[in-house]
């Protein structure tokens, strides 16, 4: 890519170990960079709004995590689907594009993935926006519960449950849930049908990953002090009416970094598609007082 500003996107795959991984890239690479990592049931596709307005003054990419979007979805046995190999994929692909320092910016998965990078690489991380992503036991809302169930008790019948959060309606429940009806027009159907595309393409890919969710939980303290440790500059963008993840997730990142910036958007979980251009304008905002 040239070193020339370019707020078009461009597509690029790349091989990282034994996946060929999709991203997404915009903007002068000479500038500092932002590294976009999105969040079940979607793909890098989710940033397709925001990603020309960030390229105006930073290197913008945005990779697909494995399973997900066009990175390719290995087989199951060939690629076992846990977040740990989600980040190696993505701390291989960060090296294989050759990405020293970055700030990050992360989503719902993205978020466990991003942490887990951060915290074995602080001295590559330069700042975090966080996106309804979690890392605090007190951002996990009643909605867990069946998938609480599951981790305790990983029976056939428990991961059957949970196959009702891969079907179309609980999809589009994740997209509507919680937003204004005056705001509901800004939800792109596109985007159901998208990420609908990806759930039905292996549904144990998401049951595994489901299930596998526990580990990150369990390294919540370890991101916790992380944070206290090396005092990253955050910023909090918070759909406060998201089912999953509650605004006290957001609020807490306080506790660790005293100066955390935190916004609260009456939406739901994926609110960028009715407040891009608010939490676009934070970003940049942000950035320009903490890495440049």
């Amino acid at each position: 890519m040239s070193n020339i500003i370019n707020k078009a996107v461009a597509h690029h795959t790349i091989q990282v170990g034994d996946v060929k991984v999709f991203y997404r890239e915009a903007g002068d690479i000479t500038a500092p960079t932002l590294l976009l990592l999105h969040g079940f049931p979607s793909s890098s596709h989710m940033y397709r709004n925001i990603i020309p307005k960030l390229a105006e003054k930073y290197h913008i990419v945005a990779p697909d995590l494995p399973g997900f979007g066009w990175t390719e979805a290995p087989k199951r046995g060939v690629f076992e689907y846990t977040f740990h190999n989600l980040y190696k994929t993505i701390e291989g692909f960060v090296g294989a594009i050759s990405l020293e320092r970055f700030a990050i910016m992360v989503f719902d998965y993205g978020a466990p993935v991003g942490f887990r990078l951060a915290a074995n690489n602080p001295d590559m991380v330069s700042a975090i926006i966080t996106q309804n992503g979690n890392m605090y036991e007190e951002g996990l809302l009643d909605a867990w519960e069946p998938t609480r169930k599951y981790w305790e008790n990983p029976s056939q019948e428990n991961r059957d449950n949970l196959r009702v959060l891969l079907k179309p309606e609980s999809t589009q429940y994740q997209y509507h849930h919680g937003v204004p009806e005056s705001h509901l027009s800004l939800i792109s159907p596109d985007s159901i049908a998208h990420d609908q595309s990806i759930l039905d393409r292996d549904c144990d890919i998401q049951l595994d990953l489901f299930g596998d969710y526990k580990s990150n939980v369990a390294l919540y303290p370890e991101w916790q002090r992380y944070l206290r440790t090396y005092k990253p500059p955050v910023l909090a963008t918070w759909g406060k009416n998201d089912p999953f993840f509650g605004p006290a997730g957001a609020e807490a990142f306080k506790k660790d970094v005293p100066d955390a910036e935190v916004h609260l958007f009456d939406t739901g979980h994926f609110a960028l598609e009715t407040h891009g251009g608010e939490i676009s304008d934070l970003i940049i905002k942000f950035l320009a007082r903490n890495i440049e």
